[in-house]
């Protein structure tokens, strides 16, 4: 590594960044990632993750141990203070070489002046870490969520939303889905034990493979060759309702990254699919995910408001439509989820579910099933949203998730199940 790269400043830029200007910890990492070697993607990741997940907490014990905040062009250093706390706190690195890193770090933001005060407060923390911790334990902000979001939380689960904060502050499990293709999930199971690694079923989804523990994607058996995919088992609950088949025309509309695209062909390799997202960026990523798996599909910018444009009058016998939504189901995966979502986003974001579900509906065949699905928890975009389609669409019937009056099924995250999710099927008449 670089003499000058110092992973603790590079982790409080890049929180800095997700915090204070709003920017996605999924496009701010990987340049940075690029820069360092293996060993230190993993810590990058882990610093950065962890502190976004942790973030209230850490905030809490800079209030408690500063007389005033960092401001203007020391908020690096208020960042980097945070980076020590999650390292004394969360890891296992020794006490000793978090500091000394921590400190360094201040030099490579270009304050060395600040080494001594990073280093007080760090030291001053490891003094008082019993009952600072003790006293956060009845603080406000010990749940680790935004205010907003968890009274949306209370209010449509009073008695489970603690369990579903709960597994929002986890690291998330790893979730494979084995290629039918290649192998029944048992046999890939069976190579998965030779190479010394384990694996559990889910009793949901017959493809769906939990790892005892994360591992690099190239060790897992014939992930190159295509025959197993990095798929949470709730996204893969997809399939269950949407039952695609060989022959038909079927739609993958808001389809980037590719994982349910590549799926429906699993099931269906003889099936035409048309995969449409309006991000051409994340596109690409449907074709890398096609080519890796060696299958084939039609792949299209498109707004799912305005289909005439890119599908003129055709109709499906199978849409997916995987919804733009707050994805407060998958927050334990996308922890910066709680620090870029704000409280008048979800209204914005069931009207754009209420027009895309409008406007593509009537290229649905008679008799043909339309999936929607979310990784949000929050019922106005799911429950609610559905309702509401039913109530104005005379031709849509819901089958196999729920009943009218509470319509859809809702998967909460679990430590060992899927993430959060949401399902409805529906039929045209």
């Amino acid at each position: 590594m670089k003499k000058n790269l110092n992973l603790r400043s590079m982790a409080a830029q890049a929180v800095e960044q997700v915090v204070e200007q709003g920017q996605s910890l999924s496009n701010v990492l990987p340049p940075l990632q690029q820069k360092v070697s293996d060993k230190d993607k993993a810590l990058l990741q882990e610093l950065c993750f962890g502190v976004l997940r942790t973030l209230p907490q850490l905030d809490w014990l800079i209030n408690k141990l500063m007389s005033r905040p960092m401001t203007g062009k020391q908020r690096t250093v208020h960042y980097l203070i945070m980076i020590g706390f999650y390292q004394l706190l969360h890891t296992r690195i020794p006490p000793h070489a978090a500091l000394a890193e921590t400190v360094e770090g201040a030099v490579a933001i270009k304050k060395p002046q600040l080494k001594g005060l990073i280093n007080g407060v760090l030291r001053q923390f490891q003094r008082q870490q019993e009952p600072l911790m003790a006293e956060f334990a009845t603080a406000e902000s010990r749940y680790l969520h935004p205010e907003w979001l968890l009274k949306r939380l209370q209010k449509a689960y009073p008695q489970q939303w603690k369990a579903i904060v709960e597994a929002n502050n986890q690291r998330p499990p790893m979730w494979l889905r084995v290629n039918r293709l290649h192998h029944s999930r048992d046999a890939w199971l069976k190579l998965l034990a030779d190479a010394g690694q384990q694996g559990f079923t889910h009793e949901d989804y017959p493809d769906a493979v939990r790892l005892e523990s994360p591992v690099p994607v190239h060790i897992l058996p014939g992930f190159e060759e295509g025959w197993v995919t990095v798929q949470d088992a709730s996204a893969q609950g997809c399939m269950t309702f949407l039952q695609p088949q060989n022959g038909e025309q079927i739609l993958d509309l808001c389809a980037a990254p590719g994982g349910k695209t590549t799926h429906i062909l699993e099931v269906a390799p003889e099936a035409q699919v048309l995969a449409v997202d309006v991000d051409e960026k994340r596109l690409s990523r449907v074709y890398d995910n096609l080519k890796r798996l060696g299958l084939k599909a039609q792949v299209k910018q498109g707004d799912g408001r305005y289909p005439a444009q890119w599908c003129d009058e055709q109709r499906f016998d199978r849409i997916l439509l995987d919804a733009p939504c707050s994805a407060t189901g998958v927050i334990r995966r996308h922890p910066d989820i709680k620090w870029l979502r704000r409280d008048r986003d979800i209204s914005e974001l069931v009207q754009l579910q209420a027009e895309i579900l409008d406007a593509i509906w009537p290229h649905l065949k008679p008799g043909g099933t339309l999936v929607y699905a979310t990784c949000s928890v929050l019922p106005d975009e799911n429950s609610q949203q559905i309702s509401a389609f039913l109530a104005r669409t005379s031709d849509a019937r819901l089958v196999d998730t729920g009943t009218p009056e509470a319509p859809g099924q809702q998967n909460l995250p679990g430590a060992e199940d899927g993430d959060g999710f949401y399902y409805a099927k529906l039929i045209k008449q």
